[in-house]
């Protein structure tokens, strides 16, 4: 019996094992196909999931949890409760959240105006914790209200245990109920909502930010909310946006690299927004929800690693002081390729490299065919204009070589 019963355990284990990797499969982003979690796409309009993939699967939301620290924050700015002018004060408890965080010391307070900016351009752990103490007392007494809340709005797979998404096996989510989170603010807060768009706020003379980057890239349609990231769950994302007067929201869970994540989600809205409806599309809140364990997409040994897992070669086009500047100079060899009639394009290399406390982008078109990257390089060269040819072997940390 006691055999049976370990066969039982172990089939069982092994079950929920599968479950966990069948929730990550590959998907087709602008720089080829890559691993990701569950997916789907709302119209806000008439609650129809559009597009989906495992949306009920159980994930780890990370700091999307701060959606919901905000939903409870603007109830109790519409109930009169608290004032955007109010202070919030910071506890040592608050001030012992790691990053991302202000750092503010026990004592120390700002507006609850400038908490929510907090939230959204920096993503701040202390803040939300700040939050979480101010409104219930505590923060386990807050993490209570907000899975009450979730289940209030629908969201029935949801489980919070703390009010930033610090790491927790017992704090859970599903992209159908973010989903039905964001149209729950989007139609509850209208007057607040726009806090989703902040980019980045003064704080005294700090500025804190940069905010959600997906607001530069699904530009001008994008309209706001968040994103997060812990190991376990990879790099997720909320977004919605506005076009042709259609609204939509959408939920991405479980990339690699940030730059994939929001690559794909600009892909998912334009496939999104060419899809006809008649408004007979399964509606969010009839999808099947809580299925199946949390996958694992980064262990601890591998997270806050930059590995580059793409067999070709890659032409490093020069290193730039901002994000967008390194994009355009990849933009620009990527059209140069087609010009020349090369049949497969590079995939994007964003790499941050660093030093002396200084950051910059190197612009890198990555995963070429050989000759492809040498005549690349070539024609570049021929124009005077910099372009090195680097081999997979090349691309290894700390990349002190992509500095220039």
């Amino acid at each position: 019996m006691n055999v049976r019963l370990l066969f039982c355990i172990l089939g069982l284990f092994a079950l929920s094992l599968a479950s966990a990797r069948a929730q990550i499969a590959t998907v087709a982003s602008p720089t080829g196909p890559v691993p990701a979690g569950p997916y789907v796409v709302v119209d806000v309009a008439t609650g129809e999931a559009l597009m989906d993939r495992n949306a009920g699967a159980l994930w780890y939301p990370a700091s999307l949890t701060k959606i919901m620290t905000i939903y409870i924050v603007f109830e109790e700015l519409k109930a009169g409760r608290l004032q955007l002018a109010a202070t919030l004060p910071f506890s040592e408890n608050a001030r012992k959240k790691p990053a991302s965080h202000l750092g503010l010391a026990p004592g120390h307070t700002i507006t609850v105006e400038q908490g929510i900016q907090a939230l959204v351009a920096r993503s701040a752990n202390d803040v939300a914790t700040a939050f979480g103490e101010q409104i219930s007392g505590s923060e386990p007494a807050f993490a209570q209200r907000m899975t009450e809340t979730a289940k209030r709005l629908g969201m029935t797979a949801t489980t919070f245990r703390n009010a930033n998404g610090w790491p927790d096996p017992g704090q859970v989510t599903t992209a159908r109920d973010m989903a039905i989170l964001a149209l729950a603010l989007i139609k509850d807060f209208p007057e607040y909502y726009g806090y989703f768009r902040t980019k980045d706020f003064m704080l005294g003379k700090q500025r804190i930010g940069p905010g959600v980057k997906f607001l530069d890239l699904y530009s001008p349609y994008a309209d706001g909310l968040k994103t997060g990231f812990i190991c376990a769950s990879g790099f997720n994302i909320v977004g919605s946006a506005v076009r042709d007067g259609r609204r939509l929201v959408a939920v991405a869970f479980g990339f690699r690299r940030s730059d994939l994540r929001d690559e794909f989600l600009v892909r998912l809205f334009d496939e999104a927004y060419a899809l006809k409806t008649a408004g007979s599309r399964q509606k969010i809140w009839q999808l099947r929800n809580g299925e199946g364990g949390p996958a694992t997409v980064l262990p601890y040994g591998e997270c806050g690693t930059i590995r580059y897992d793409m067999p070709g070669d890659a032409v490093w086009l020069g290193t730039f002081g901002d994000w967008r500047s390194a994009k355009t100079a990849f933009d620009a060899g990527q059209a140069r390729l087609m010009a020349m009639g090369v049949a497969q394009a590079g995939k994007e290399w964003i790499l941050p490299v660093a030093s002396n406390q200084v950051t910059k982008q190197a612009a890198i078109i990555a995963d070429l065919q050989p000759e492809a990257a040498q005549k690349l390089c070539a024609e570049y060269q021929a124009r005077k204009s910099f372009c090195v040819v680097k081999k997979s072997s090349d691309m290894a940390a700390p990349f002190s070589g992509f500095w220039r």
